[in-house]
């Protein structure tokens, strides 16, 4: 039964990252699209003249400073951590519970027998 559980916690964790990559895709591939004929103009002299378009820093334009994004890692790295000890801890105390079971019912078997 274990091995099932741990098998589908894989299978649904290896399923959450494909979707990930899958709706984060296409805005890796999103690009600006060269001008073509329809963004010529023609100027007073009569010779075509292209227009680009026009060139954006991201990093002087906007985005996120460095200690923000560390600041951001630093809470995921925390809250995992908390969470990695819960479940620890959680899991101690189940195995406790059902080895004191164990223990009991082997006494009370003994008893009953004498």
């Amino acid at each position: 039964m274990i091995r099932i559980r741990r098998f589908a916690a894989c299978l649904t964790a290896l399923l959450a990252a494909a979707g990930a990559s899958a709706l984060a895709a296409p805005a890796a591939f999103a690009t600006i699209a060269p001008p073509g004929p329809s963004d010529q103009t023609v100027p007073v002299s009569g010779g075509p003249v292209v227009t680009h378009p026009a060139t954006v820093h991201t990093v002087l334009v906007g985005g996120m400073p460095g200690w923000q994004i560390a600041l951001i890692a630093a809470g995921a790295a925390a809250l995992a951590a908390a969470l990695a000890v819960a479940a620890d801890r959680l899991l101690s105390a189940r195995r406790a519970s059902t080895a004191g079971l164990g223990r009991r019912a082997a006494r009370l078997g003994s008893g009953s027998a004498a």
